[in-house]
């Protein structure tokens, strides 16, 4: 049985350093994270993150199979789309705050494109909201579907 908390905690972590900054929280004054010889806890929200890549057309098995191994080394992506020219990659981060998670976004592609194996595209484009607006968009009809299936698809 795997330990979601610490998971998480591991995950978190991993993220902080990817920021380069830790992430850290004001006490309200009012006992929150005082006192006790605990340390505050972080606030942190949750973020729905569109990150889009494209470049040079690259063999779709290649393609296919990046997109496995970085899902594969961050559990935490849902779904990931794909052609020989771009791909968009959608996930919920874990932060503070949006400019957080947009900076975790916008490394993850660059911090992975050798681990993974991924083509030297670039970034263009990201889409970073927050958890209520994610499912307002979703309610409203306007917003993209939720990711299912989950996992790795041509478009």
């Amino acid at each position: 049985m795997v330990n979601c908390e610490s998971r998480v905690d591991t995950r978190s972590a991993d993220r902080r350093r990817l920021v380069g900054r830790a992430l850290t929280s004001v006490g309200t004054g009012d006992g929150e994270g005082g006192g006790h010889g605990r340390e505050p806890e972080h606030d942190s929200r949750l973020w729905h993150v569109t990150l889009s890549v494209s470049g040079k057309p690259a063999p779709l098995s290649e393609v296919r199979r990046g997109l496995e191994q970085l899902a594969h080394d961050h559990p935490f992506l849902l779904t990931s789309r794909y052609a020989d020219d771009h791909a968009e990659i959608r996930y919920w981060e874990e932060a503070r705050d949006l400019h957080d998670a947009a900076a975790v976004a916008l490394r993850l592609w660059g911090e992975h494109r050798s681990s993974a194996q991924l083509p030297p595209w670039e970034i263009v484009g990201l889409e970073v909201i927050d958890r209520a607006t994610y499912h307002q968009r979703v309610a409203e009809g306007y917003g993209p579907p939720p990711a299912h299936p989950v996992g790795v698809h041509p478009y």
